[in-house]
């Protein structure tokens, strides 16, 4: 195949801004050590971050084995290409990433991404590159009054407000039970000189999301993972929990019902939807802050 695109470092502005522009969620990935930007000749049509999650050094033990570093791997945090774009151009921007990578950072023994099956992606991007297939897991999201899909890291304030709801004797919410059990643990925590408890829950309960219009959802993540060379392929499946598997057989499809949601109906209790929420894409309110930051400044 003729090489149709080229790779070339960016600056982080200007890869949000194509990416905010054109991707169906604005929200930027927090550890980012490279923003390649994709041309066509001189035309910038594209954008691929590569970095790691939250969590790197968890997440390459958990999926190759306790012998890795995050020094081992990146991991696709955004891609993005013009609509304008042919439908396979995706796949051919990962080919010259994965290019990239080789010439560039030849220490990196492979190359992580997830499919987001909350949004209805099983990754077939990912599987038209051949990348190896470790299975799904479900994930948590919330979706507020107004469809914004919003990521459980990003509760922080509704966290806070949730826990004033059932605390505050003046709000609709209040909860003597609550009140009790907070009020013992910072008495305790006096007594004994240690921290006392923070003022917020860590999980939404339900009487405040109804209060509030937010649906908990569920829906599935799929990994994929691309060995970047001989020895790193040899490695697979070495100590891991995880079978790597690749082939049209095993990767997950929409017509095979490998897409499902599930939603909070009470505690610990969820119902099957019967297709993917309605997210609204163009609603920020909640994650207003991580766009912002990563918006252009000058």
């Amino acid at each position: 195949m003729p090489k149709k695109y080229d790779i070339r470092e960016v600056s982080r502005d200007v890869a949000t801004e194509l990416v905010q522009a054109n991707h169906y969620s604005p929200v930027m990935p927090r550890l980012t050590k490279h923003w390649l930007g994709v041309y066509k000749e001189e035309e910038f049509v594209g954008v691929l971050t590569l970095g790691w999650g939250t969590r790197p050094l968890h997440t390459i033990q958990k999926v190759l084995g306790p012998n890795f570093e995050s020094k081992d791997y990146y991991e696709i945090g955004k891609m993005c290409m013009l609509d304008s774009e042919p439908k396979n151009s995706e796949t051919q921007m990962i080919s010259q990433v994965v290019r990239w990578i080789k010439e560039n950072c030849p220490e990196v023994k492979f190359l992580y991404t997830l499919a987001d099956g909350i949004m209805g992606k099983c990754g077939y991007v990912y599987q038209a590159a051949n990348f190896y297939y470790g299975g799904e897991y479900w994930t948590d999201s919330y979706m507020s009054r107004k469809g914004e899909k919003v990521h459980p890291r990003t509760t922080r304030q509704l966290c806070k407000d949730n826990w004033l709801y059932h605390y505050d004797e003046r709000s609709s919410g209040f909860n003597q039970d609550f009140k009790n059990n907070h009020d013992r643990k910072v008495a305790l925590a006096l007594e004994n000189n240690t921290k006392p408890p923070k003022e917020q829950v860590f999980w939404l309960t339900p009487e405040f999301m109804n209060h509030v219009g937010m649906r908990k959802i569920k829906g599935k993540m799929f990994r994929y993972i691309y060995p970047l060379n001989k020895r790193a392929k040899k490695l697979l499946n070495k100590s891991t929990e995880i079978t790597w598997k690749i082939g049209a057989g095993v990767y997950p499809k929409e017509d095979n019902g490998a897409l499902q949601w599930k939603e909070m109906v009470g505690r610990k209790n969820y119902q099957y939807l019967s297709g993917m929420p309605e997210w609204d894409l163009h609603v920020v309110e909640h994650n207003k802050k991580n766009v912002n930051a990563h918006k252009k400044t000058a």
